[in-house]
């Protein structure tokens, strides 16, 4: 069957099948008449229990390990319900810091951060694990820097154009000379386009946000 019906089936989008295929999870055959893939209900029962199995946050590295026997499935669930088990202590954890500091803190500008950190520090030596700064500020800070600069060059670009489709209003320019100046920054715009999109990718690369987009 077609990609597009799998996708009916199944409830993901063709993204995700095609992402599962790149992961190594799924390997469908090929139509020998016109190379296209070509899925099994083998295909799909293998996605949804791909689809189960990312909707209770199992890692596709653990799939992979599930998939070639490398692991049993009862020690899958063993591991992941003792990571889910340990999120939650940490919401918990997160949880009961906030409601201390609202009962002892009451101006944000009168709160003593030093104490806190210091208590979230012993936590963390007890195996508490909060959100990682340097990852996810700085992730943010540089999707935010790469759309700048497209946007900059962009708007640069366009006003190159307006300038010389105003100079040819003015000015006699030959037809090639004026469809070259046009065509450079257009290219231009898309290639910058282009590239902003794979860096968004690589800035949000990552399993969970590729395969949690159902």
């Amino acid at each position: 069957m077609k990609i597009n019906q799998v996708e009916e089936l199944v409830g993901i989008t063709k993204k995700n099948i095609r992402f599962y295929e790149e992961q190594g999870l799924l390997n469908p055959d090929r139509n020998p008449e016109n190379g296209y893939r070509d899925y099994s209900l083998t295909d799909v029962d293998c996605l949804l229990k791909i689809k189960l199995l990312r909707k209770i946050d199992v890692p596709i590295e653990e799939i992979k390990k599930l998939e070639c026997g490398s692991v049993t499935f009862k020690e899958c669930m063993e591991t992941q319900s003792k990571k889910l088990a340990d999120q939650r202590d940490n919401t918990e954890m997160m949880m009961g810091l906030c409601e201390k500091m609202s009962l002892e803190v009451t101006d944000f500008n009168k709160i003593d951060p030093s104490l806190y950190l210091d208590e979230l520090k012993q936590l963390e030596k007890g195996g508490a694990v909060f959100m990682d700064l340097s990852k996810s500020d700085v992730s943010k800070k540089s999707m935010t820097g790469a759309v700048i600069a497209a946007a900059c060059f962009i708007a640069f670009m366009l006003l190159m154009i307006i300038a010389v489709i105003v100079g040819a209003a003015n000015d006699s320019i030959p037809i090639p000379v004026l469809i070259l100046f046009l065509v450079i920054p257009v290219i231009m715009i898309i290639a910058t386009v282009t590239a902003l999109i794979q860096r968004i990718a690589e800035i949000r690369k990552g399993e969970a946000y590729e395969a949690r987009k159902y």
